[in-house]
């Protein structure tokens, strides 16, 4: 959420950033419902104030018969009823509050503006693209390996699932294992293991709702939602607390199932494991003060690399334009894996810093050293890798010509030796 003492005092910056992320925002009326929410708020106050000194008067004339003492019980019942009036209108008619739920982040200064994908920048790619004469896409290679079923899981759980079975689900779970151990041995990422049931707070503290609710999977009495992305249990570690500036930076990073209904997605990525509704992702988190966002930024961004340097993968970083960014995010790296079979660099991991968009939602702030006031913390988060798609990545430039599977160096002690999936 932003900040509307600082939409107030900058009226002019910020009808200028959001208009780089392609929004039309009416500034004016945000301006005036904040105004007369200020009001409104004064007015409880004093009320507030002038009923807890008539009280304390009628304690002391309490059990005495007064002209005076009838008197104060009147005004106190009377401003009872006005505050509740006030309180009333304030909680049923907070407009203010539902538009700036719905205004995503502003972007940071060094993000280039753009519409859509086609405007992002190229930061920097790592080795040149396999080009495979014989290359297949990674669910011909699954189905023709008989270990990625599609058609009996459609049967069970409808379109977009997956089941892996034999060298597959193992190549699975060995990724899991070699990505968790890089990011906590080598980057000192502190493992969690989250749940994948959370609470609508949790999810409308990361800014998945209001604004995204229609991708999100709810339970049926409406208590519960299932995770699109691990960012949410994980960042919700420090929702409404205090953290001493010593326990900064924090960083979590756990593996989880994740769940998106691909709304507004048809007929985008229909056949395999590219968009599927179920999807298993390793996720780093990274809760630090405002100086340090900058560098952890770039510090996540380079755990992200290190697995796919060590899987020997090719791949892109991109830096997204302003119209192409997340709800939350302020900057966003993408790094894109190449993929022989398709011909072209897919998305693998989103890196994202979203400045103190998602701590003043969730209250999350941190204490400074002899400060007088608290301060909001920064929250980073992003993909250290998506699993599924690093199968296919692994899939697609290890293929040989008669349909196997190399595995990369870096995994084979994780697949107990195996260096062949045929």
């Amino acid at each position: 959420m932003l900040d509307i003492k600082w939409i107030r005092e900058n009226k002019k910056d910020f009808v200028d950033l959001i208009s780089k992320r392609g929004i039309k925002i009416d500034v004016d009326e945000i301006i005036k419902l904040d105004e007369d929410k200020r009001q409104l708020t004064t007015l409880i106050q004093e009320f507030q104030q002038a009923k807890n000194k008539k009280t304390k008067s009628l304690s002391i004339l309490k059990g005495k018969s007064s002209r005076e003492f009838e008197d104060l019980k009147r005004d106190v019942e009377h401003i009872n009823d006005k505050l509740n009036q006030l309180n009333n209108s304030i909680s049923e008619s907070d407009k203010l509050k539902d538009i700036l739920d719905c205004i995503p982040n502003l972007p940071a200064s060094d993000v280039p503006y753009g519409i859509d994908e086609s405007m992002n920048k190229l930061v920097r790619t790592f080795k040149e693209p396999n080009k495979l004469s014989f290359a297949k896409e990674h669910f011909d290679l699954g189905k023709n390996l008989g270990m990625m079923d599609f058609e009996q899981t459609a049967k069970i759980s409808g379109s977009r699932f997956v089941t892996l079975k034999k060298g597959l689900a193992k190549l699975e779970r060995a990724l899991i294992s070699f990505m968790i151990d890089i990011h906590t041995e080598k980057f000192k990422f502190e493992e969690v293991s989250p749940p994948s049931l959370v609470r609508p707070e949790a999810m409308y503290n990361t800014g998945q709702l209001p604004k995204l609710a229609e991708d999100s999977y709810v339970t049926s009495d409406n208590k519960y939602r299932l995770i699109p992305t691990g960012e949410v249990p994980l960042t919700n570690m420090v929702s409404d607390t205090i953290l001493p500036r010593e326990e900064l930076p924090i960083r979590y990073v756990a593996y989880t199932n994740c769940y998106r209904s691909e709304a507004g997605s048809a007929g985008k990525d229909t056949r395999g494991m590219i968009r599927n509704h179920q999807f298993g992702k390793v996720e780093l988190v990274t809760i630090c003060t405002p100086e340090e966002s900058e560098t952890q930024h770039e510090y996540m961004l380079g755990a992200a690399e290190e697995i796919l340097k060590r899987l020997d993968l090719p791949y892109r970083v991109m830096l997204l334009c302003s119209g192409d960014m997340g709800f939350a995010a302020k900057k966003t790296y993408d790094i894109e894996v190449w993929l022989p079979g398709q011909n072209k660099y897919r998305e693998i991991s989103s890196v994202s810093n979203c400045g103190d968009f998602q701590a003043r939602r969730m209250k999350a702030r941190y204490k400074e050293i002899n400060a007088k006031e608290n301060s909001f913390v920064h929250t980073l988060n992003g993909s250290g890798l998506a699993v599924g798609r690093t199968i296919v990545a692994i899939l697609e430039n290890y293929q040989n010509e008669d349909g196997s599977i190399r595995i990369p160096d870096a995994l084979i002690p994780y697949m107990n030796g195996l260096s062949l999936i045929n």
